[in-house]
């Protein structure tokens, strides 16, 4: 057991040593650390010392240099500050004179107002005296013109009672009376003035017409919407019928035209309004009658190539009638409808030459009259281009003219004068103007056109019944081929001025409801007889 307890002891004494020997460890390793801590803090102490001090001298430079800015800006500041005081000091010394010169305006206003008052008083005491002046001598007036009126009353009853008419009936027997001698002298004068006009308008014209149509030379030919086809024999008729009817059907479906086998020998009517599909088909018929051989599948063969050649022809009959007058730059959609008139007559005329010979005529006188020659040529030649599809298109042929060249990019100038050629729009330029002169010089030259018999009776018959119609006509007679109208008048229905003046009306009323080629006069005559017999 003592030895146990030695053994225990040792344990205890080793133990103690041992715990011993690690306190004096721990407490050297604190030591260490502590050192090791000191050292690092005074390392830190002196960074931050140096740190704070270069800092802080940053911040002194700093300071210091916005300390010398903040001084620069102080005096600069003051600087303005006295500048504008100065400146305010000069502005109030301006206002302070400028006030003192607007006193001083105003106060010579105001005397002068006071003087002007003064001077309007001084007026106004004149005026209230003129005024009682003026009211004294209104009354005199008042009673002088109340004596006055009851004289004239007195005039008027004893001047009515001497002439049996009332001062209502002879007024408006002076009236009438005046209004007549103003007609009359108005008359006479647009009578002079008118006669001047066309004597000088007329010297001028005449010679630029005659130059005109001296220069100027066109063939003439007939009217017809029939053309006639010669055959070799009376029996090339049946051949043309053919079996029941069938060639002859056949022939007027492709051509659209009317055939007329009549008893008129070794020839056949061919009768249609559209001149081209009628010339189309008199060479369809003339080409299968010198052939021989007539049958629909030969008919329809032959008018295709009629057909080719009608429009060849008419292509070129185009560029003919453009070369000569000179027109190059025309739309190529108008050219065929333009040749197609080649083959369209008016009143025996041939259009396309009309129309032609209505360009020279208009170049001429545009020459003579020193207008541009080009425009007043290109708008009398296509003047009548509407007469092509008139078959096709309802309405004036001048209307359908202008509204075809609008649409292919004509110049207005030329639609204008188109459409007005014959007053469908009233004229308002030189060119239109023009085109209806050369228009009308074309179709009323002797010989340019021809008219049926009907159509010349019913003109003349119309234009006997528009006279006739007015009050105060007698007789009416037609002369000169309808170009001239004598009209007789009762003289003791229409006086002088009233001749004139029914003349004007016929001739508007002619203008408005008559188609007619050139111009016609109308002559009134007013014939007054005094017969007395001596015993």
């Amino acid at each position: 057991m003592p030895e146990l307890g030695w053994i225990v002891a040792g344990v205890v004494v080793v133990a103690a040593a041992v715990l011993a020997w690690l306190l004096w460890r721990a407490t050297v390793r604190n030591r260490l650390e502590r050192d090791s801590w000191e050292r690092r803090s005074r390392a830190d102490m002196a960074s931050i010392r140096e740190s704070a001090q270069a800092a802080a001298e940053t911040i002194r430079a700093d300071a210091e240099r916005l300390l010398a800015q903040a001084q620069e800006r102080a005096r600069e500041a003051l600087d303005d500050v006295e500048r504008r005081r100065g400146e305010m000091e000069a502005s109030l010394t301006a206002q302070r004179a400028e006030l003192r010169e607007v006193r001083a305006t105003q106060e010579r206003r105001e005397s002068r107002l006071h003087e002007r008052e003064d001077r309007v008083s001084a007026e106004a005491e004149g005026l209230e005296s003129r005024a009682q002046r003026l009211e004294a001598q209104r009354t005199q007036l008042k009673e002088q013109r109340e004596a006055l009126r009851l004289e004239r009353d007195q005039v008027h009853a004893e001047l009515e009672r001497v002439a049996g008419l009332t001062v209502a009936e002879a007024k408006a027997e002076v009236l009438a009376e005046a209004e007549r001698q103003a007609k009359l002298t108005a008359t006479a004068l647009a009578r002079d003035i008118e006669g001047a006009a066309k004597r000088e308008a007329d010297k001028l014209a005449r010679s630029i017409i005659v130059t005109a149509i001296q220069r100027v030379a066109s063939e003439q030919t007939s009217e017809s919407v029939v053309s006639t086809v010669d055959l070799p024999s009376d029996d090339m008729k049946g051949r043309i019928i053919g079996r029941e009817g069938r060639n002859i059907r056949a022939f007027e479906q492709i051509t659209g035209v009317n055939v007329l086998i009549d008893d008129t020998p070794e020839s056949v009517l061919l009768s249609s309004f559209d001149p081209v599909r009628r010339e189309i088909a008199r060479l369809t018929l003339t080409d299968l009658v010198a052939d021989g051989r007539i049958h629909p599948a030969r008919i329809e063969e032959v008018y295709e190539r009629a057909e080719r050649r009608i429009h060849e022809r008419i292509e070129r009959e185009a560029e003919d009638a453009l070369t000569e007058v000179g027109i190059v730059d025309l739309h190529p959609d108008l050219v065929p409808i333009l040749g197609s008139l080649a083959y369209r007559t008016s009143y025996g005329q041939n259009v396309l030459r009309h129309l032609v010979e209505c360009a020279h005529l208009a170049g001429v006188m545009a020459a003579e009259l020193g207008l541009d020659v080009a425009t007043c040529k290109r708008a009398a030649f296509l003047h009548d281009i509407g007469k092509a599809l008139t078959h096709e298109v309802e309405g004036p042929h001048a209307l359908i003219g202008a509204e075809l060249l609008r649409k292919h990019g004509e110049h207005e100038d030329i639609v204008h004068a188109v459409e007005a050629h014959h007053n469908e729009v009233e004229p308002r330029t030189v060119e239109a103007v023009l085109t209806q002169a050369a228009d009308a010089i074309s179709g009323s030259r002797p010989g340019a056109r021809r008219e049926s018999l009907e159509a010349y009776v019913e003109r003349m018959e119309n234009l006997e019944g528009i006279a006739l119609a007015h009050e105060g006509v007698l007789r009416a007679y037609a002369m000169q081929a309808g170009r001239e109208v004598r009209i007789m008048v009762a003289p003791d229905q229409v006086d002088d001025a009233g001749a004139h003046a029914l003349a004007r009306d016929i001739a508007a009323e002619v203008e408005r409801n008559l188609s007619y080629p050139g111009q016609i006069r109308i002559t009134v005559v007013r014939e007054s007889r005094a017969t007395e017999t001596a015993h």
